[in-house]
């Protein structure tokens, strides 16, 4: 088995561990406030984290590509104007693509 398939089947278990441990803890420890915090906030900083890396990372190397540049740029405008998330991702591949077609990135 190599490193790789070790890490998804390490990574899978550790998933099915958490959301069974929501469904099995007492209400009493899930009531916590630094739980409750720490939940709400892990998805937004592993978003973040995929953010970053999808948009400055070209393999292991960081990398500056204009497209993807401007398509995060266009997404955070749309999120400013409150637009929904699907709206927020083709505004965000629309202005990607439409500066590659171009020729522009």
């Amino acid at each position: 088995m190599s490193g790789t398939w070790l890490a998804v089947l390490v990574t899978s278990a550790g998933c099915f561990a958490l959301k069974l441990a929501g469904l099995a803890l007492p209400e009493r420890i899930l009531a916590r406030p630094w739980l409750s915090r720490f939940v709400d906030l892990v998805p937004v900083a592993l978003l973040a984290a995929l953010v970053a890396v999808e948009t400055a990372a070209k393999g292991t190397a960081l990398a500056v590509d204009p497209a993807r540049l401007a398509g995060l740029a266009a997404a955070v405008l749309a999120l400013m104007l409150r637009a929904p998330f699907l709206v927020v991702v083709v505004v965000a591949a629309a202005t990607a693509a439409g500066l590659r077609l171009l020729g522009i990135a």
